[in-house]
């Protein structure tokens, strides 16, 4: 029997991936949907629907399809064979068509809209009254109430938009893997031993000993552009990564322009107009004015600071180098070298502190302290490679709540970034709470025979936000899966991670693993008050960029009009006013930008500084009080963490802070406005 479809697991019914082959894949959706369609069948012919029967029938309808496409698509992004990509299109297209099936039947519409229009009868509580009005809206949203010809229009759409982002995904994996520079000896000027030994590593692991490989997967690129002398190499390797999808076969221009042009199509049918629209009705922003407002509102304080962010980084390459202009690929360098002067420390002071493992235990350490939960290794769940580890989640009556799997390190077969994922969501199935099995996947440094994976402090920011997402997935406590953890409004799903980040700048959670792997000495005292001086360093600069992210994807979703103009002519139309720096020509953001073409963030990516409002005050709450202080977690726990999507965002946040959060929180952290 295909692996996929039988009802073996492992502990905790977690999936034996040593099992699924790439052959099974579509066999295993193909017959997965014929079950659904036969369940789909059956709610259509009920003759007095109702909740149970037809809200709760369709949460379950489709469990075997979700768990095909759960493994598939999470391994597509974490460890993918070039087999196992080709299958996204067929795959992609399959999907797009059941959904379409689903979203548009007009008789499963007619019993969904039945219990809709009699809900005040049916004394439904909190949670039932959220999933069913998230269900009916779901099939308005998705044509429901279209002429039999705009459903077919509508069927066509997202067919064609199905398999786009799969194969933008897979464009950008394949031009990181493909760059590659060797280094000898003499080009490792400034470049910091840590560095230098991964890069050895590296290299020797593609037979190329007596050489060192940089290459685009983060935790190469970054340290490269940031203390390498060599600035004809930093900006060899600038322009390769910023030039990645522009041209030739793996170009990703005309899926923008294909992808834009059937977002803003598929919104113009269902009755908005244009994507963004359609995808801001169901965000906290609501509307396209207020994001905009939003963001313009945080740039008018942003771009007069980022400016002067610039100037001193330039006058200061100017002093030291007699750098006659910068340039984008010089920002970094000379940048850390001024928060050296400035501010006593490097980057590389703090790595020594920040091993791997000593901050996957900090992470679950604070977790203790503000949730009282505790994580057990598990080598007995599979995983679907070496790397990944398993923990279970133990909760404070000392019961399993939740599985976590943590992926850390870069290879070929997996995207670049990081990300939180599931492979279950929390749910209560007949009275037995079903358990979440949630994942982290990181790209961080592998350990060398002389050095443990050592992290830099933006790293060990990245473990803990996903970490945040990850807990907002375990500690969920609802009735119903589509309603559980993660599964809110885009513009709050990352409060719960970015939160997280906060407690990093404090001496006594930092206590609590950030030691020297050698000489075990706790992270001095000196260091810390440093690291938190230099934490507002440049914050206009990196506001501004975050800022040019967001104005860019609602261009792109807001009107039609990207589609007028070449993708690099519109884009540098569109971030003029957020350039630094004058546009270098043949790169592109948008080429590469994963997030809104290969991501959920289309008309979205806003709610990273939406939601950096929401944790910078909810921080406040936490620095008011203590930072330990067990009522104030509680209260982020029942009132955030737990409750995912039951209720509206903004009720439970007025819940655990009392008031709406405060805008002038994030410009107070960033050091942007005086307290």
């Amino acid at each position: 029997m295909n692996a996929l479809l039988s009802q073996d697991r492992g502990p905790y019914e977690t999936p034996i991936f040593k099992n699924y082959k790439v052959e099974d894949y579509l066999p295993a959706l193909k017959e997965s949907i014929r079950i659904a369609k036969e369940r789909l069948e059956e709610i259509k012919s009920i003759k007095e629907p109702n909740f149970e029967n037809v809200i709760l029938a369709l949460e379950d309808m489709d469990k075997e399809a979700n768990f095909v496409n759960t493994i598939y698509y999470n391994l597509y992004s974490a460890h993918a064979s070039p087999e196992h990509q080709a299958l996204a299109s067929d795959i992609s297209a399959i999907n797009a068509e059941y959904s379409n099936d689903i979203s548009l039947d007009e008789k499963l519409f007619q019993q969904v809209k039945s219990v809709y229009d009699k809900q005040e009868q049916l004394s439904l509580g909190i949670e039932e009254k959220k999933l069913l009005e998230d269900v009916y809206k779901s099939f308005v949203r998705n044509g429901a109430n279209l002429e039999p010809e705009k459903k077919e229009q509508l069927r066509d759409i997202d067919k064609n938009l199905a398999p786009l982002s799969s194969k933008f995904s897979e464009n950008v994996l394949k031009a990181i893997n493909a760059f590659e520079l060797y280094l000898e000896e003499k080009d490792l000027e400034g470049l910091p031993e840590s560095f230098v030994e991964a890069a050895k590593h590296a290299a020797e692991e593609k037979g190329k000993a007596d050489q060192y490989l940089v290459s685009l997967q983060a935790p190469s690129f970054i340290p490269f552009i940031t203390y390498s002398s060599r600035r004809d190499l930093r900006e060899k390797v600038w322009r390769a990564y910023t030039t990645k999808c522009v041209e030739g076969e793996l170009s990703n221009k005309e899926i923008i322009k294909k992808a834009v042009e059937l977002r803003h199509k598929r919104a113009k049918l269902l009755g908005f107009s244009s994507h963004a629209d359609y995808v801001l009705e169901e965000r906290m922003a609501k509307s396209v004015s207020k994001v905009e407002d939003f963001l313009e509102n945080l740039y008018q304080v942003s771009r007069p600071a980022a400016e002067k962010d610039v100037q001193e980084v330039e006058a200061f390459a100017k002093k030291i180098d007699d750098l006659d202009k910068l340039m984008p690929w010089d920002f970094a360098y000379y940048s850390e070298k001024l928060k050296e002067q400035k501010f006593g420390f490097h980057e590389e002071d703090l790595k020594p502190y920040f091993s791997l493992e000593k901050v996957i235990q900090g992470a679950f350490g604070l977790a203790k302290k503000l949730y009282g939960i505790d994580f057990r290794a598990n080598s007995d769940i599979d995983t679907y490679h070496p790397d990944v580890r398993v923990f279970e989640v133990i909760s404070p009556e000392n019961q399993v709540q939740g599985i976590l799997y943590a992926d850390f390190h870069p290879r070929e077969t997996k995207r670049s970034g990081a990300w939180m994922t599931s492979y279950r969501d929390q749910y209560v199935d007949n009275g037995e709470n079903k358990i979440p099995q949630i994942s982290i996947v990181c790209n961080f440094t592998k350990p060398t025979s002389k050095k443990p994976s050592l992290l830099t402090f933006d790293e060990v920011q990245t473990l803990f936000h996903e970490f945040g997402h990850a807990l907002h997935g375990l500690l969920s406590k609802v009735k119903y899966k589509s309603l559980s953890g993660t599964n809110v409004l885009w513009d709050f799903v990352e409060l719960p991670s970015q939160f997280m980040e906060n407690f990093l700048f404090e001496k006594e959670v930092l206590d609590l693993f950030a030691e020297h792997y050698e000489t075990k000495e706790k992270i001095p005292a000196e260091l810390v008050e440093k690291l938190k001086a230099s934490s507002k360093f440049l914050a206009g600069y990196a506001s501004l960029r975050q800022l040019q992210f967001g104005f860019l994807d609602m261009a792109w979703h807001r009107d039609e009009e990207g589609l007028k103009h070449d993708v690099l002519e519109f884009e540098e139309m569109v971030t003029e006013k957020t350039r630094l720096f004058e546009k270098v020509a043949g790169t592109s953001t948008s080429v590469g930008f994963s997030h809104i073409f290969a991501g959920g963030y289309s008309a979205g990516y806003y709610s990273y500084k939406w939601a950096e409002v929401l944790d910078a005050d909810a921080y406040e709450a936490f620095q008011e009080r203590g930072l330990f202080d067990l009522d104030t977690a509680k209260s982020f726990h029942d009132n955030i963490l737990s409750r995912g999507g039951s209720e509206d965002p903004m009720e439970l946040y007025k819940r655990f802070r009392g008031r709406e959060p405060d805008p002038k929180a994030l410009l107070r952290r960033q050091g942007l406005l005086q307290k």
